[in-house]
């Protein structure tokens, strides 16, 4: 049994995340972990260099007591997906140390943003929860799965970090989002079954499913979500509102508050079978999805340990 708060533990650190501010993150763990060696059992960090490349490192764990992500949420994302490979006995507690431009997982969390100090401190004080994570199809997700107007939004503000834009968080996707309602959209055909109710047909605008409250830097899309309820929260729209009423609707998504219009609904539930007549965008946290003609989107209740201040 470990004596130390975090055991064996690997780091996996994107580098280039937040404009490349991850390599000093990454080097301040270093320092922290070589300083402190009680908060360990020993440590090795290892860099990304490609997309893919946290997965696989994730996958090949299963030796350490935690496995921390160093990075945004695209680096968590993969080190979800590489850990859930592993069986439940094999798979080491999950740790983060945001270093993004989104970090909706560590807003969910409650970690210090864009402060590995400080985020190291509340991973060495803090304490183990098991959490759910998503499914889609075979694509595991912790915070944020959507269709529509909002995943086209997020594959933007994704390309626009790769090409190091200046703009961050919130104002990225604010700005991403108004250059595309301001070309309007008639929404997704599509029929929909929640937990294996009847089949409702719907012109999905947006139809986004959360296991924490916010994505894009901070929007609460689905403002009544909570990771350890067992249970994703889906927020969508009934009627396809005109380009103002968009619009408004877009503004009051920062504070959660479009969840009281008419046409908006937000529920929570354990799973969803989607059906769309025609290709769709599609964002699982903040990465682009292939499209296929059929998403089954499942809750995975209690999937990992996660250290939560």
């Amino acid at each position: 049994m470990s004596q130390s708060p975090l055991g064996r533990t690997l780091i996996i650190a994107n580098p280039a995340a937040h404009s490349g501010k991850g390599a000093a993150g990454a080097e301040f763990a270093r320092h922290f972990l070589t300083s402190y060696s009680a908060a360990t059992d020993g440590y090795e960090l290892k860099f990304t260099t490609a997309m893919g490349d946290a997965r696989i490192m994730a996958a090949e764990a299963a030796d350490f007591d935690t496995v921390v992500a160093l990075g945004g949420d695209g680096v968590i994302h993969e080190v979800v997906n590489g850990l859930m490979t592993l069986s439940p006995e094999e798979r080491p507690a999950l740790g983060i140390i945001p270093m993004g431009s989104g970090n909706d997982y560590a807003r969910t969390l409650g970690m210090k943003i864009n402060d590995p100090e400080g985020a190291f401190a509340q991973l060495v004080r803090g304490k183990v929860k098991q959490l759910e994570i998503g499914r889609i199809n075979d694509v595991y997700f912790m915070e944020t799965m959507s269709f529509g107007l909002d995943a086209a939004i997020a594959a933007d503000t994704t390309k626009r970090r790769a090409n190091n834009s200046s703009t961050e968080g919130e104002a990225l996707f604010l700005t991403s989002g108004l250059k595309f309602m301001a070309a309007g959209s008639k929404g997704y055909p599509c029929t929909v079954s929640f937990d294996g109710e009847k089949d409702i047909d719907l012109q999905a605008l947006i139809m986004a499913f959360q296991i924490g409250p916010t994505y894009g830097g901070g929007f609460k899309v689905c403002p009544h979500a909570l990771p350890d309820d067992d249970l994703l929260t889906v927020c969508y729209n009934t009627k396809v509102p005109i380009i103002p009423h968009l619009l408004a609707l877009f503004g009051l998504a920062r504070t959660g508050k479009h969840v009281n219009s008419r046409i908006i609904e937000e529920r929570h539930l354990k799973q969803a079978v989607v059906t769309f007549h025609k290709p769709v965008p599609i964002q699982v946290d903040g990465e682009e999805l292939p499209f296929a003609e059929q998403f089954v989107i499942e809750v995975i209740p209690a999937a990992l340990s996660v250290i939560v201040p």
